[in-house]
């Protein structure tokens, strides 16, 4: 096996000999200062957190706002949950002030509006869906231009 034998693997593991200790870890990330790049990362974590609660809650007050029309499926709450854990690792994550996971979330971020003025112009979904976009977007901007200055 070219030198990487299950021995040798075994005998450089290192095994787990406690559990996470999931207030050591927040305690941890609650005493770094955040760059201006992250803080906008975790201000739009906020947002995003509110907009799945939403989403989870009560989608129609949503989706009537921007004048999409009601639903009563569930995948308008999957939405939610899924936006909902986006903003808690935003939250979190911003704290370790990595300016990779920054940059990666101004790209996905664009992504968004690029994917929602696809949805909107193959007729899948109402083009209000791209005001949300243009919030992704407009978010990207902001922490790329901190990010450039840093």
């Amino acid at each position: 096996m070219s030198g990487f034998s299950k021995l040798n693997f075994v005998q450089h593991a290192k095994p787990i000999h406690q559990t996470i200790n999931l207030d050591d870890l927040f305690n941890h990330l609650n005493n770094k200062p955040m760059n201006a790049a992250a803080k906008s990362v975790y201000y739009f974590g906020y947002y995003l957190i509110v907009t799945g609660l939403t989403l989870l809650a009560t989608p129609n007050i949503l989706l009537n706002l921007f004048s999409i029309p009601e639903t009563s499926e569930v995948w308008i709450r999957v939405v939610g949950m899924l936006v909902l854990n986006i903003g808690l690792l935003y939250i979190y994550l911003s704290r370790e002030n990595s300016r990779l996971f920054c940059l990666l979330t101004c790209y996905l971020r664009i992504s968004v509006l690029a994917w929602f003025i696809l949805f909107a112009s193959l007729g899948w979904a109402s083009p209000m869906l791209i005001l949300f976009g243009a919030i992704d977007f407009l978010g990207a901007i902001w922490t790329y231009s901190l990010l450039r200055k840093s």
